[in-house]
């Protein structure tokens, strides 16, 4: 994964109904810690790591590059939204494409603040870089980010089999101007 090109980053917060999107700061590492040992979070990507390791792995502000934004509720993290850039995947329909991810504290789970997020991203993408497909990539088993991957407009390109395991790939077509 690369970076997303000629983007300005940081950007200013963007700010949803309920969620602010902006760059991570150091006060956010814990709940990366927590995001990254989660045993519930990694059910679907090849399990979590172990919270020593990432203890003395992570950096003072983790996730600080183009295309990670924290999602922020109320002042706290709970979640983060991944936009980079497919320089090698497992299936050629994405390379070259701009790559969604997200990842949401179990707390945050059912209150569709990844709908939000997603989808503030994806505004957020389309006005810095018109017309640019996304990609997302899910295990099929993963049926509430199947969910979500059709409610953002996300259509089946391929499916394949990586890591033990049966993955989708979808594709989000570029938004097209009406009129």
């Amino acid at each position: 994964m690369n970076d997303l090109g000629p983007v300005a980053w940081p950007p200013a917060p963007i700010k949803t109904e309920r969620l602010v999107l902006r760059e991570p700061e150091a006060w956010d590492r814990a709940a990366f810690l927590e995001l990254h040992a989660s045993s519930e979070v990694h059910t679907y990507l090849g399990g979590p790591r172990p919270r020593d390791e990432l203890e003395r792995e992570m950096p003072e502000v983790p996730g600080r590059w183009p295309g990670s934004f924290v999602v922020d509720l109320e002042g706290a993290m709970i979640g983060q939204i991944l936009l980079r850039r497919a320089t090698e995947h497992l299936c050629p329909t994405a390379v070259g494409k701009v790559d969604l991810g997200y990842l949401f504290l179990p707390r945050a789970w059912g209150f569709r603040y990844a709908a939000e997020a997603c989808a503030a991203a994806l505004d957020w993408l389309e006005d810095v870089l018109p017309g640019e497909p996304v990609v997302l990539t899910t295990q099929t088993a993963n049926v509430r980010s199947m969910r979500l991957a059709a409610k953002l407009g996300f259509t089946e390109a391929e499916r394949f089999r990586a890591w033990d395991a049966d993955q989708w790939l979808g594709l989000r077509a570029p938004v097209t101007p009406s009129g």
